[in-house]
């Protein structure tokens, strides 16, 4: 599992990672709650309730437990999905209470095949702040790492 550092610009993400599994896996582990279960989050956190509609215009709904305990909500929008190559989601982050702690960035992941690893590249922004994009760097890092395992585990 190769990776690429991150950058961070204008407050704006982009990390790319090779994986090794078949572009189709990568995606269907990005769009199936069955999948996603199993690695969302940083390390330590889980996700005890994921709800995704992937499709133009489904929205997703995934609650996220971190190893403190604390309990935020990630939601927001499928913009464009192009299947196996490219999935768009608005990214809404939210206490329980409903306050919001991540205002609405857009979240462009691209799967790119490389005979039967894949290259994805993560884009993320514009946020907030840049406490806010430099937190989101390295929860996605944890993430991506999660997620490699998992598809390791297939």
């Amino acid at each position: 599992m190769g990776s690429a550092p991150t950058q961070s610009t204008q407050r704006q993400l982009t990390i790319t990672r090779i994986l090794d599994a078949p572009r189709e896996l990568v995606f269907k582990a990005w769009t199936d709650p069955q999948h996603l279960v199993n690695w969302w989050g940083p390390r330590g956190s889980f996700t005890p309730q994921c709800e995704m509609d992937a499709r133009n215009g489904g929205s997703y709904r995934f609650l996220m437990r971190a190893a403190s305990g604390r309990e935020v909500v990630w939601s927001g929008v499928c913009r464009e999905l192009v299947e196996p190559e490219k999935l768009v989601l608005t990214c809404t982050i939210r206490n329980l209470d409903g306050t919001i702690i991540s205002a609405e960035t857009v979240l462009t992941l691209t799967l790119e095949d490389l005979q039967g690893k894949t290259r994805l590249t993560l884009h993320q922004g514009v946020f907030d702040s840049d406490e806010n994009c430099a937190a989101h760097g390295r929860g996605w890092r944890d993430t991506l790492d999660r997620i490699g395992e998992h598809l390791a585990r297939l």
